[in-house]
């Protein structure tokens, strides 16, 4: 066989071989996708469990009703906060107004986090309850509560009876302790207990939507008027 033709024989192969790899490679990557797209579409049980886990629902809103400058340039916000039920964002439970030094305004809530197990499960969903609210300059001992958290507002007792105490006033009472209790806050299920402060910088004709994650990360969300 003459050295020329055996070289194009040699050619064709190697190309062929490349051509079945690729190919090999294409269906491997087309079955793993066809499985994970599978695995989404059809497994119920994790469609719940992802659903479970990244389900948000709007807890409350704010309006900016003034916002004003003094002759030194300081800002003086007047703001609208109003509380919703947790999964009803048109019923509202509670309404306040408040001046705030500024245009970035802090709000604090307490966060009561379960496992990510009862989560995905759907038996459990992050507890939260308002605190205060501040401006930027202003200290957080200092800010102007939104709710006490030594208390057990009415629209709470529904939560609170998830969780299964004899004295379920108690929850609120020590929730400090419990965050650092782990063996008291295990047997709820409870794996954290934390503040979380987020802050904004708000102005008028814009609407901030207060939303809360299944695992506790509250974000204000923006639209316009």
């Amino acid at each position: 066989m003459r050295t020329g033709t055996s070289g194009k024989i040699i050619g064709s192969l190697i190309a062929l071989a490349a051509l079945v790899t690729a190919a090999g490679l294409g269906l491997s990557f087309y079955l793993s996708s066809s499985s994970i797209h599978s695995l989404l579409t059809e497994n119920h049980e994790l469609n719940k469990a992802l659903n479970n886990l990244t389900h948000e629902e709007q807890i409350g809103f704010v309006t900016v009703l003034s916002q004003e400058k003094n002759a030194l340039g300081q800002i003086t916000t007047q703001l609208r906060f109003v509380q919703t039920a947790a999964g009803r964002p048109k019923e509202i439970v509670d309404e306040q107004i408040f001046s705030i030094e500024g245009a970035v305004v802090h709000f604090d809530a307490l966060i009561v986090k379960f496992s990510d197990q009862s989560v995905r499960d759907g038996k459990e969903r992050a507890l939260y309850l308002w605190r205060r609210i501040y401006g930027e300059q202003t200290p957080p001992e200092r800010g102007q509560s939104i709710q006490l958290s030594d208390s057990a507002p009415e629209r709470y007792h529904a939560i609170t009876k998830s969780l299964n105490m004899k004295d379920r006033a108690i929850f609120w009472e020590a929730i400090w302790s419990l965050a650092n209790d782990p063996n008291r806050l295990s047997q709820y299920g409870i794996t954290a207990v934390f503040g979380n402060a987020v802050y904004t910088k708000v102005e008028p004709g814009k609407v901030y939507l207060f939303k809360i994650g299944a695992t506790g990360q509250i974000y204000p969300e923006v639209v316009d008027y």
